[in-house]
């Protein structure tokens, strides 16, 4: 299995920009459709943006189409998301996720492999 690890969070303003990596180990990132992820507390995990393993297909929910981009390094091993303009709604802690072989999904429940997370803050 592959494992993931996110990082990149942080506090950041209103109108503001961040860019989140997410890291692969355990096998070749270049295998994997890859989806990134956010949980607000008390509120459901919520899809974000897909990519296909070779880069060549994005994409995403409505809520951050336009302001937030995905891409991916395959030869890094590693997976972005560029996210502009952010608003105080997009706090969250965001997630990258690989879903089950042969998915191509914003569906939360088609992933299975997770990595721990990271925080993002904006304030107004």
């Amino acid at each position: 299995q592959v494992q993931l690890v996110e990082s990149g969070g942080g506090l950041v303003q209103a109108g503001g920009s961040l860019r989140l990596s997410c890291t692969a180990s355990g096998r070749a990132l270049s295998e994997y459709v890859m989806g990134w992820f956010r949980q607000a507390p008390g509120k459901e995990r919520e899809s974000l943006a897909v990519i296909s393993g070779a880069g060549t297909r994005t994409d995403y929910t409505d809520s951050v189409k336009g302001r937030f981009t995905i891409s991916r390094d395959n030869a890094k091993n590693t997976v972005y998301l560029q996210m502009n303009s952010l608003k105080p709604e997009d706090t969250a802690i965001y997630y990258c996720a690989a879903p089950r072989p042969g998915y191509y999904s914003l569906r939360p429940n088609d992933y299975r492999n997770w990595g721990q997370g990271t925080q993002v803050t904006v304030s107004s």
